[in-house]
């Protein structure tokens, strides 16, 4: 049977990307999951560990937060922890959450939103990898330390998962052009909404559109 990979590493890491390409690797894939709960810390060992049957790779949170109790859980599976430059990363966090409070950052990092709490997000981020290094320091066969902004991806995924590099480009996700990309369409979808339906479901189409309910 094949091991189940539980991505480790925060969001903005390169989770996207790292999920695109386990699916290429034909692994069935899950996050972020309960991001809209409002009751995250309460409801997250739950509701999570009873995903891991369901499938075969695990990313975005709230894993990265469940590595320890995962190991313990579900033992004999992998963990990648996906890492980036720190500056970029923070900015990257902020750029795309701005004062966005939710009950997830602030189970996550103590603070609902990273505008104006730069240090306190990048102090926690680096913490959190920190651990994950030490938590693994004597299984580096069970962890694979990455960062696919300085390398094509490949390589080092299929080595560590004991697999054939597919014959596709590594899907490095979530750049600039896939944002404008995604905004244009947010945009085109807004209208078309707006066209056709009414106020009170326009504004829970798109709350939903942005932040559907998941878990």
């Amino acid at each position: 049977m094949r091991k189940k990979v539980f991505c480790v590493g925060f969001q903005k890491t390169g989770t996207t990307s790292l999920s695109k390409a386990l699916k290429i690797l034909g692994y069935t894939v899950t996050g972020p999951n309960g991001t809209n709960d409002p009751e995250i810390e309460k409801n997250v060992r739950q509701k999570a560990f009873a995903l891991v049957d369901k499938f075969d790779a695990f990313q975005d949170n709230p894993w990265p937060l469940l590595y320890k109790e995962l190991d313990e859980k579900f033992p004999g599976n992998l963990f990648v922890l996906t890492l980036r430059d720190e500056d970029a990363w923070i900015k990257s966090v902020v750029r795309h959450f701005g004062k966005k409070d939710s009950p997830l950052f602030r189970w996550v990092y103590g603070i609902g939103n990273p505008l104006e709490n730069e240090e306190i997000y990048l102090n926690r981020y680096k913490q959190h990898n920190k651990d994950v290094i030490q938590y693994f320091r004597n299984r580096p066969e069970d962890l694979l330390i990455v960062d696919f902004s300085k390398n094509n991806g490949w390589e080092e995924l299929c080595q560590f998962l004991q697999c054939d590099i597919p014959n596709k480009p590594f899907p490095h996700a979530n750049k600039a052009v896939d944002r404008e990309r995604k905004n244009r369409g947010y945009l085109g979808f807004i209208k078309k909404l707006k066209r056709r339906s009414g106020y009170y479901f326009v504004r829970n189409a798109i709350k939903n559109y942005i932040s559907p309910p998941k878990w």
